[in-house]
C-alpha cells in the first residue's frame, strides 16, 4: 500500500546546538566529525518524517564547510527533502551561526541520500513529494542533476 504524497515543509527539520569546550578540535574551532554527527542526524529525522518508518545514510555529496565556528556559537540546523526516488530521498542539510539579532550566516551545506529500510533492513518505498513553489521545483531539478552524476560516479568506481 502506497503512503499518502506529503510536502516539503511536512518534514522540514530544525536543531540548535550551542558550541562547547567537548565540540572544539585543537584548532580552536568546531570539530568537522561533530558537524558531520549533527547533520546526518538532521537528515535523519527528516527522512523519518517524511517516511514515518527507518531510514539510514546512503551517501553525503557537497559537504562545505565554508565557514569556521567557534566556542559559544549558536549552530542551527536545517533540513529538508529536496526529491524522492522509489526508496530513497535526498535531504539538503545546511548549518548556520545565529547571533544574537537572530540573523543567520551559512557555514556548511550538505546533501544526503537517505534510503528508506523496512523490519527486514531492505529497501521500502518512499511517499511522493508534492512540490509547491517554485524554489522547491528548481531544488527538485537540481536534485535530478546530482543523482545523475551520483550514478556516474558509481559506474566509474568513484
Amino acid at each position: 500500500m502506497e503512503k499518502p504524497a506529503k510536502r516539503v515543509s511536512d518534514s522540514f527539520v530544525e536543531t540548535i546546538h550551542v558550541v562547547r569546550p567537548v565540540h572544539i578540535n585543537s584548532a580552536g574551532r568546531l570539530f568537522g566529525g561533530t558537524l558531520m554527527q549533527w547533520m546526518d542526524e538532521v537528515a535523519g529525522l527528516t527522512s523519518k518524517r517524511h517516511t514515518h518508518g527507518m531510514t539510514t545514510t546512503a551517501s553525503v555529496d557537497n559537504l562545505q564547510f565554508l565557514r569556521a565556528a567557534y566556542q559559544s556559537d549558536i549552530i542551527v540546523i536545517t533540513g529538508k527533502i529536496t526529491y524522492v526516488g522509489n526508496t530513497s530521498m535526498e535531504i539538503r542539510v545546511e548549518t548556520f551561526i545565529e547571533s544574537r539579532d537572530g540573523s543567520r550566516c551559512e557555514i556548511n551545506r550538505a546533501y544526503f541520500t537517505m534510503v528508506a529500510i523496512d523490519e527486514n533492513d531492505k529497501p521500502a518505498r518512499v511517499p511522493r513529494l508534492i512540490l509547491e513553489t517554485p524554489e522547491e521545483k528548481e531544488e527538485w531539478a537540481n536534485a535530478e542533476k546530482r543523482r545523475e552524476m551520483r550514478k556516474m560516479r558509481t559506474a566509474q568506481g568513484f
